[in-house]
């Protein structure tokens, strides 16, 4: 018989990969679990996935077609704006329900051991399922308008989705960690993601920025994501390396941040819940 001994955690042992592993039948059942919660008893269910990004996209031209031009990247507005929302959507969405994850689960935490962080890894899980649908509206708007995806372009939105993940990851940690502790974190959140969205090239293009103002906001992971997502799908290979990078580097900055302050909250996690 297997003999398992809980022990507290150092606030430097951030993420234990074993005991991951060993729990990842959870991991699967709370991301089950949410995806079904999240459809259940709905009218519209996964249709507002899809009319989502494209209601959003359709108000966005109206409003600022006439306002933005797209010329650097060859690209009719609607799709444009589409290349933004999709990993707009994945972000908001996730770091949401990431954010409120612990203290919609705080029964489940007083009563069972098992590593918390199973609980905002599962929420972005969950994320990605709305993700691969409004990847496959992308893809086919993307079509719409003639453009043919090239082999270039699915390495890039892996690469997105490896940033984005890494960037909600880190801040869904963090901000979970807060909401514990400071329960008005859940009244804020929605004013942060808000203003995220307005320093996230979604609806204007990077052309609009000088040089510095783009180094700085490519501080904001999605930046050198949506820009990059744009780029290839108009056809071009022309990529920012050095927005893409300055964008990678700050999402694994705030991924170990969040592991950080996790991991420091988890040890008396269940005592303040």
């Amino acid at each position: 018989m297997e003999e398992i001994i809980i022990k507290p955690k150092s606030r430097f042992h951030l993420l234990n990969l074993y005991e991951l592993w060993r729990f990842r039948e959870l991991f699967y059942i709370f991301a089950w679990r949410d995806i079904k919660v999240r459809y259940k008893q709905t009218f519209l269910g996964i249709l507002w996935v899809i009319l989502q990004p494209l209601t959003t996209m359709l108000i966005f031209t109206f409003l600022f077609s006439k306002i933005f031009t797209t010329s650097s990247t060859n690209l009719p507005y609607p799709l444009f704006v589409l290349c933004g929302l999709v990993f707009w959507n994945f972000f908001s969405n996730s770091l949401t329900h990431a954010s409120n994850s612990l203290l919609e689960n705080e029964d489940i935490i007083k009563k069972v051991y098992f590593p918390k962080i199973i609980l905002p890894l599962s929420a972005i899980v969950t994320g990605l399922v709305d993700f691969a649908t409004n990847l496959a509206i992308l893809l086919a708007v993307t079509m719409l308008f003639g453009f043919i995806p090239s082999v270039l372009s699915f390495f890039v939105f892996s690469l997105g989705i490896l940033i984005t993940g890494m960037a909600v990851a880190g801040l869904g940690l963090l901000l979970s960690s807060l909401n514990v502790k400071y329960r008005d974190v859940r009244y804020i959140l929605p004013f942060f993601t808000q203003l995220i969205f307005f320093i996230s090239p979604i609806i204007y293009p990077m052309s609009v920025l000088s040089s510095q103002n783009k180094i700085f906001l490519a501080l904001n992971p999605l930046t050198g994501v949506v820009e990059s997502v744009r780029t290839v799908v108009s056809g071009s290979t022309q990529i920012d390396f050095l927005l893409l990078g300055i964008s990678f580097a700050s999402a694994v900055a705030l991924f170990i941040i969040g592991l950080f302050v996790f991991a420091s909250t988890e040890r008396f996690l269940a005592d303040i819940v």
